[in-house]
């Protein structure tokens, strides 16, 4: 396990080898588990099931993002060094709790963050303020396409990576792949632009599934009227 959670801070830097070697720890049955919630998570990913993928997603912002912030702030020499964990915790039980605002969060500050740099070091605050807000807000209202692609991510990943843990067995043929990280990253942004494309463009909405639903509902109470009254004239 602690070799795992070391491995896990690989992806706290830019570290292309760390992120792909994280395999290496994962167990054959452990890999198949991961690939396949990465295929639902391609294809489903952005509607209800989004709540379980806000709240990691939420917790890996808190940790990645809250020392950018505190930094351009000034405010780095005096940070607590559990507050990154204690954001990424309270925004984990948020994307739990309430997904939109981990869209809210992941759109503004990167948003935030570009204002405040355009503002300059001086007045970073005054671009940071407005940016996140904005940035935020048009990422709460866009909540079904932003999570759609987030998820569409998280899947594809997991799905690369679950396939390369799967078929460790092959060792020669899978060290080969992973020994070049930048394509098997490119395979899973293949594979979040396809799972993206599906749950934007050909998955129904929340609102047109519920109507199907209910049309079909209807379409079964009329069946059955009309078997009971095609019955009842029959008997007579």
């Amino acid at each position: 396990m602690e070799g795992f959670l070391q491995a896990l801070k690989s992806y706290q830097t830019f570290n292309p080898s760390g992120w792909v070697g994280i395999y290496r720890l994962l167990p054959m049955w452990v890999g198949v588990v991961v690939a396949l919630v990465g295929l639902v998570l391609l294809l489903a990913g952005g509607g209800k099931l989004f709540r379980a993928v806000a709240g990691p997603v939420g917790a890996v912002l808190g940790l990645v993002w809250t020392g950018a912030v505190t930094q351009r702030l000034n405010l780095g020499a005096d940070l607590d060094p559990r507050l990154p964990t204690l954001v990424a915790a309270a925004l984990m039980a948020l994307g739990f709790l309430f997904p939109p605002a981990i869209t809210f969060v992941g759109v503004g500050v990167p948003l935030g963050l570009l204002a405040g740099q355009i503002a300059g070091p001086s007045d970073f605050l005054l671009g940071f303020g407005p940016g996140f807000i904005v940035g935020g807000l048009v990422g709460a209202f866009l909540h079904r396409q932003v999570s759609g692609i987030v998820a569409s991510l998280v899947g594809g990943w997991l799905l690369v990576i679950g396939a390369l843990a799967a078929l460790h067995q092959f060792g020669g043929v899978v060290e080969a792949v992973a020994s070049r990280p930048w394509g098997v990253i490119i395979a899973a942004l293949l594979f979040a632009l396809a799972g993206s494309v599906y749950q934007l463009a050909v998955r129904p909405t929340p609102e047109e599934s519920d109507q199907q639903k209910a049309e079909k509902q209807r379409q079964k109470q009329r069946l059955a009227e009309q078997q009971a009254l095609e019955k009842r004239w029959g008997v007579k």
